[in-house]
């Protein structure tokens, strides 16, 4: 946030730490960005980085992955997020430029004017959240709030992700990806995933979707409650945060400029 605060120009690339671009990643971002004021981000073609060498200001060092990292964020009815196409073979079915729900956070490029559209309290990112899934919450913001975002399969990058496979879609194959990630990142990803909850969700939409939702949130309260005893730190600390979050909520809902009927095709 800092960062956005003290930039200058209209397109702002967030990138992590871990991602390499390719000399016309940026490039070609823009050129879609530019083609539709109503365009608020646009998401690149990660492949996954597995090299083991260090990061190097030269994309062409690096042996080019075929496996996809992330063409985008996609939710579910359950409102489980997973990047699309994650660890799936580069095809070229994955070559057309499309709309998706949002920007996965690894190299996003944002416009400006819409990330002052939702801000909330001078934040583009919630601080509340600190890391994970804060950049879902900014694309569902971004969703309800009208903007698109896009898919650019020609700006492509290398992630070294270190967060877990995101894409696994039976209860025994997270579980599996979920051992794997530290005893932080599972409280933050557990206590985030609500306050994204109750920032966003429009009521109606919610119940319509409640045969996918509740058995998920029963499975994976239970599965914490009795498994991960050190998660159990993220249910108070949410319990603190629900106020402001619910004060969030009500400017969002305030703001918002799509109805539960036009947001229903996001949800897979």
């Amino acid at each position: 946030n800092q960062g956005i605060r003290n930039s200058k120009g209209d397109f702002i690339l967030c990138l992590n730490h871990d991602v390499a671009l390719d000399k016309d990643f940026i490039k070609n971002a823009i050129k879609v960005i530019q083609k539709d004021a109503k365009i608020a981000a646009v998401q690149g073609k990660l492949l996954r980085w597995n090299t083991g060498n260090p990061i190097s200001n030269d994309f062409n060092n690096y042996n080019i992955s075929k496996i996809i990292d992330t063409s985008g964020l996609v939710i579910f009815k359950n409102r489980r997020i997973i990047n699309k196409r994650q660890g799936e073979i580069d095809e070229k079915k994955f070559k057309e430029i499309k709309e998706i729900f949002g920007a996965d956070g690894a190299a996003p490029i944002y416009r400006r004017e819409a990330l002052e559209d939702i801000k909330i309290n001078n934040e583009y990112f919630d601080e509340d959240f600190f890391c994970y899934k804060e950049d879902v919450d900014l694309a569902w913001r971004l969703r309800l709030y009208g903007w698109k975002t896009i898919y650019q399969p020609n700006s492509i990058a290398l992630h070294d992700r270190t967060s877990g496979e995101s894409a696994m879609l039976s209860y025994r194959g997270i579980i599996k990806e979920r051992l794997k990630i530290n005893k932080f990142s599972k409280y933050l990803a557990f206590k985030n995933q609500r306050l994204m909850q109750i920032k966003n969700e429009q009521i109606s939409l919610l119940i319509r979707h409640l045969p996918w939702f509740l058995p998920k949130e029963i499975i994976s309260w239970t599965y914490v409650l009795i498994f991960e005893r050190h998660t159990w730190k993220a249910i108070k600390d949410l319990l603190k945060q629900m106020p402001n979050a619910f004060r969030k909520r009500k400017i969002i809902m305030s703001k918002k400029r799509l109805s539960a009927h036009e947001m229903k095709k996001w949800f897979n």
